[in-house]
């Protein structure tokens, strides 16, 4: 019995998967982006770097998280050079009580805690008190397994849906068997491999290759699996019967 193909598939359901993989398509480059404007920065140079991901898992351990983030991502909200230097000098100091409701509330009244307070409602460090503070004024390790094993969880239920998905419908391409196997397997390893080196880096920094590595074959696989079958879908015909003679 033959296969069933993409050219097998009624108007509605080739409708169907086209829109699903369109659809899948946007929301990992919406992703590709969030990623780079959460991770750029935080070795304070332009661009999205090995250091980026490094200080992201592992952390930046020659200083503080408050420090990372005054010298980097949250720098244009402090304008004054002046007060990003004095924020800089109180942390280096040990980052003494007084002088935080002297000198340095002052700074993050004026900058910072239209968000980084409890009214704002968003869950990002509260720097409206020095219990608060003292939090981000530790030497920065990078994000906490707590967190990496909220984010891993969801991560591996959502995008490993995605995958099934985008598979469920590429198993109608017409592409030789190990190729077809190859690049419906794939994203699962890739995925899995990531989420490993998440944890692995904040051991070892060296791992962080190993995130961009699986990330960058995640995109390769995803982008092979749905224009090949987008192409499949529309232009693919199926093959003439061949004529029998009596």
């Amino acid at each position: 019995m033959r296969q069933r193909r993409f050219y097998d598939c009624p108007l509605s359901e080739k409708l169907l998967y086209t829109a699903f993989l369109l659809l899948m398509a946007i929301g990992y480059l919406m992703a590709l982006v969030y990623l780079y404007t959460s991770h750029e920065g935080h070795d304070r140079k332009a661009g999205l770097s090995i250091e980026d991901i490094v200080d992201t898992y592992y952390g930046n351990r020659s200083g503080t998280r408050l420090e990372a983030a005054v010298r980097g991502p949250m720098a244009g909200y402090i304008q004054k050079i002046e007060d990003r230097h004095e924020i800089v000098a109180w942390l280096k100091d040990a980052a003494p009580e007084q002088d935080y409701r002297t000198t340095v509330r002052p700074i993050l009244e004026r900058s910072c805690l239209q968000c980084h307070s409890p009214a704002s409602g968003l869950k990002i460090p509260n720097l409206s008190t020095y219990e608060g503070i003292k939090a981000v004024a530790n030497v920065d390790t990078g994000e906490s397994l707590h967190t990496l094993m909220k984010l891993s969880h969801i991560h591996l239920f959502g995008i490993g849906l995605v995958a099934m998905g985008i598979g469920l419908v590429f198993r109608l391409a017409a592409v030789g068997g190990w190729l077809k196997v190859t690049l419906m397997v794939l994203p699962f390893v890739a995925i899995f491999a990531d989420i490993l080196a998440w944890f692995l880096t904040k051991w070892d920094p060296v791992y962080a290759y190993t995130v961009v590595v699986a990330g960058a074959v995640l995109g390769v696989v995803w982008a092979g699996q749905i224009l090949i079958s987008l192409y499949q879908l529309w232009f693919l015909k199926a093959p003439k019967e061949k004529e029998s003679f009596n």
